[in-house]
């Protein structure tokens, strides 16, 4: 693995906590442990592109307004959907 900033290979993974907007723009939450990468070369921590694509789509498919100002990654992948998939990718 390399680090997309400045593609050092002195990468690890981690866990986090994020912070993300929900869908309707009104509020945002903590997001908890939440895979994620640290570059020792530049300091950058970031979410993998599959890792924000799972919280972007969670956030469209649950019913948002009974999320918790803080809540972990796994917890979130859990709730149901109101939808199987986002269908309008």
């Amino acid at each position: 693995m390399t680090c997309l900033w400045c593609t050092s290979s002195r990468v690890t993974a981690t866990l986090q906590t994020v912070y993300w907007e929900l869908p309707d723009g009104f509020r945002a939450i903590e997001i908890t442990d939440t895979p994620s990468v640290s570059c020792a070369e530049c300091g950058m921590i970031y979410q993998e592109e599959d890792i924000v694509e799972n919280i972007e789509d969670q956030l469209f498919l649950i019913d948002t307004a009974r999320l918790n100002k803080t809540i972990s990654y796994d917890e979130l992948m859990q709730k149901p959907r109101r939808l199987k998939r986002n269908y309008f990718k």
